[in-house]
């Protein structure tokens, strides 16, 4: 999974977590205290249930419970819902996730029409559509992106669609290919953390590979917008941050979102700070003079918290960079 968190860990899980990390074997100890700026307001909106009600009639998992996103009762009192294809089952097991770990149920082939009729239903503008990582199909899941991205096109044409996909593991050639040619508005990929402790956070994926998976998006079509995101809080060094971006830029990738790791219970990695606001700010201003087109950078970032204003700005930016580059005749051939 490409986002994070809910639930109590599944005993698979902590085998898995606790074999990687030895973190099983530790003594427990209390949890940091969240300061301030973390904590967010109970979900208790007649918005909030409307669209909790909507998703249960559609029979539509959100990342936004699996992952239990802090920002869920600002969301969807907003009816704004990120929703998570492919089922709640991951076939990977993430030391900063906890999405349930399992052998997934088969593909329900009414989800994508499922997910549009919902979008079409909370009159949406922009859509996030994230999934678990599904090693167990053929194409990783792609071509359930690619059904979801036409039905929406079918029907809500003026929703402007943002994908979050995992790194289709030892297939990503074939499954980039696909949803690239399907023209997501968005194509985000998270690179979750930096590098160096990838084989403890991330350990079933590749920093490079991720890498290169955004790369090849803007190879095979520069208009489409690509973005990424890492956690922080996890043990990284400023320098390293710095060389993740670095990194991004190489690859083309136009926004980058940064937002402050919580360890969804004590079997998964701890928190090693909590980055103030001022130090998130920090590093948007370094991340905006790299040239990225659009930043987020605060304590309760996520990849799909305010994507379509987000999407709305980094367009705009775009826009604004050619016409002072080319003149005011040129426009952006970016998907509207």
């Amino acid at each position: 999974m490409c986002s994070r968190t809910r639930g109590l860990a599944t005993p698979r899980q902590e085998s898995y977590l606790g074999g990687m990390n030895d973190i099983a074997s530790e003594p427990r100890r209390e949890r940091p205290r969240k300061p301030d700026w973390i904590r967010v307001k109970a979900p208790v909106s007649a918005g909030y249930q409307a669209t909790r009600d909507l998703m249960r009639a559609k029979g539509l998992a959100t990342v936004c419970e699996e992952a239990a996103c802090p920002n869920i009762g600002e969301c969807w009192s907003k009816k704004h819902a990120t929703v998570m294809i492919l089922g709640d089952t991951c076939t990977r097991a993430c030391a900063f996730c906890n999405v349930k770990t399992g052998m997934p149920r088969p593909v329900d082939p009414r989800e994508p029409q499922n997910l549009a009729d919902a979008c079409a239903e909370m009159g949406l503008e922009h859509i996030v559509v994230t999934s678990v990582d599904r090693d167990d199909l053929p194409d990783g899941g792609a071509r359930q992106f690619v059904k979801v991205i036409e039905a929406l096109r079918r029907t809500t044409p003026a929703t402007t669609i943002e994908i979050l996909t995992p790194d289709f593991r030892n297939k990503h050639e074939a499954a980039v290919e696909a949803i690239v040619a399907a023209r997501p508005d968005v194509y985000n990929h998270n690179l979750e953390t930096v590098p160096r402790l990838y084989p403890t956070i991330r350990p079933g994926a590749r920093y490079y590979a991720s890498l290169r998976l955004l790369e090849m998006v803007k190879r095979l079509d520069p208009s489409i917008f690509t973005k990424s995101g890492i956690m922080l809080g996890l043990g990284e060094e400023r320098l390293e941050v710095h060389q993740v971006m670095d990194d991004m830029r190489s690859a083309d990738v136009d926004f980058l979102t940064m937002g402050q790791y919580l360890r969804p219970t004590p079997k998964h990695a701890a928190v090693a700070e909590f980055v103030t606001p001022d130090g998130f700010r920090a590093y948007g201003a370094i991340a905006r003079a790299k040239g990225f087109l659009q930043v987020a950078s605060s304590p309760l970032t996520r990849s799909s918290y305010h994507a379509g204003e987000d999407f709305a700005q980094m367009r705009a930016a775009r826009e604004a960079a050619l016409e002072k580059k080319n003149g005011p005749e040129k426009k952006s051939d970016a998907p509207a």
